[in-house]
């Protein structure tokens, strides 16, 4: 049975566990479990040291005896050596594509803290990863070695993966927004053959820093901008992204929406609802980068105008995210937005803003008459 997790509670988790415990992630290449670690560690202080298990022999994983004419012991590799000696974030990757030899030094490692002696610092942190799936050439695990772990299936969703390729910039928009559409392509098809390429978290990653990098992230009609693109995620994903990108002069942006809706509207009325979540994320996004200006009543009418013509559930899912967007340290940002959608949002649940106000106004009154009459009774 899946004991499964999102990535954002994982990592909340993670910066609480005991030092004591060491981490087991599960899930399908290319969901970021490396970088998950990466994360971790950081919120600790603490320099990864990588290994993949996989490409490990025995004398690898254990070291390598010496003599002194009388007793043998055994010399750490020098990985293992700099985790007894410094804090360290010990990453065991790939454990169950290891050789038994291997991974039975892995139990001492995970539930000792100590191989052949020597042992790890006091706050060392263990973490390991396995790719789980039916597609992998790969050990089984046994219950006993499992049991040294808190163990934990990664299931992430978009949205997950969205927040994470937003921050710093990770991912150019035209990917972010593509998936944002088309979230069946953000994974592999459950029924993809394991020897053909197909996209995943991680290829898409790296797919946009070839494109920055080449210069064509914003220019599919470039020669190159088609097959380096199925390099990294295949052909279909290739030309659902290609047409995507040839397009997207035709959509709008969050700049649009505020300071000249007017001229885009009648377009954001024909986009179905996936592109119209589109315009809402570039919209948060604009809010996002503009907190410290100051939005005006014009702006505050286009964003009204704007709300209207969306559907019910998506007003309730834009007024959630550009109020996120504003954030808590921009108050009257968050306000100006509640001012201009807080009536289309109310319409969804078939309530007016005058008697929304007239009810909040009774409520107040009402509370007040009842501390009034409160002191008349009190001795």
């Amino acid at each position: 049975m899946s004991n499964s997790m999102s990535i954002k509670t994982y990592v909340e988790v993670s910066k609480r566990l005991p030092v004591g415990t060491s981490t087991l992630l599960r899930g399908p290449h290319g969901i970021g479990k490396s970088q998950l670690v990466r994360e971790v560690a950081e919120h600790y202080g603490l320099p990864v040291v990588d290994r993949r298990l996989s490409q490990m022999t025995e004398g690898d994983m254990i070291g390598l005896p010496s003599t002194d004419g009388e007793c043998t012991r055994f010399n750490p590799p020098d990985w293992f050596k700099e985790c007894c000696t410094f804090p360290r974030a010990l990453f065991l990757d790939e454990i169950n594509r290891a050789t038994p030899e291997v991974m039975q030094a892995s139990f001492q490692i995970s539930l000792d803290r100590e191989l052949n002696g020597w042992k790890l610092h006091k706050d060392t942190r263990i973490f390991a990863a396995v790719n789980s799936s039916a597609a992998y050439n790969v050990n089984e695990m046994d219950p006993a070695l499992l049991d040294r772990f808190w163990t934990i299936d990664l299931e992430p969703t978009v949205a997950d993966w969205v927040n994470w390729a937003k921050k710093d910039n990770r991912v150019h928009d035209n990917v972010i927004h593509f998936i944002l559409a088309n979230e069946k392509w953000l994974d592999s098809p459950k029924d993809a053959e394991p020897s053909s390429v197909n996209p995943s978290r991680r290829s898409w990653e790296r797919l946009s820093q070839a494109l920055v990098g080449a210069g064509i992230a914003e220019t599919p009609e470039d020669v190159l901008f088609y097959p380096i693109c199925t390099g990294y995620i295949g052909t279909m994903a290739t030309i659902a992204f290609t047409s995507f990108v040839k397009t997207i002069d035709n959509q709008v942006s969050g700049e649009e929406v505020l300071n000249s809706y007017e001229k885009v509207a009648a377009k954001v009325q024909r986009l179905g609802q996936e592109k119209q979540n589109i315009v809402i994320e570039k919209l948060s996004d604009y809010i996002t980068k503009s907190k410290n200006k100051t939005f005006t009543d014009k702006q505050g009418q286009n964003l009204g105008a704007f709300m209207k013509d969306l559907p019910g559930e998506l007003r309730v899912a834009a007024w959630g995210k550009m109020t996120q967007a504003a954030g808590s340290e921009n108050i009257e940002s968050a306000k100006w937005i509640h001012k201009h959608c807080i009536e289309s949002v109310l319409e969804v649940y078939g309530v007016a803003a005058a008697d929304a106000v007239k009810a909040l106004s009774t409520a107040g009154t009402d509370k007040t008459a009842t501390k009034k009459k409160s002191k008349k009774v009190s001795p």
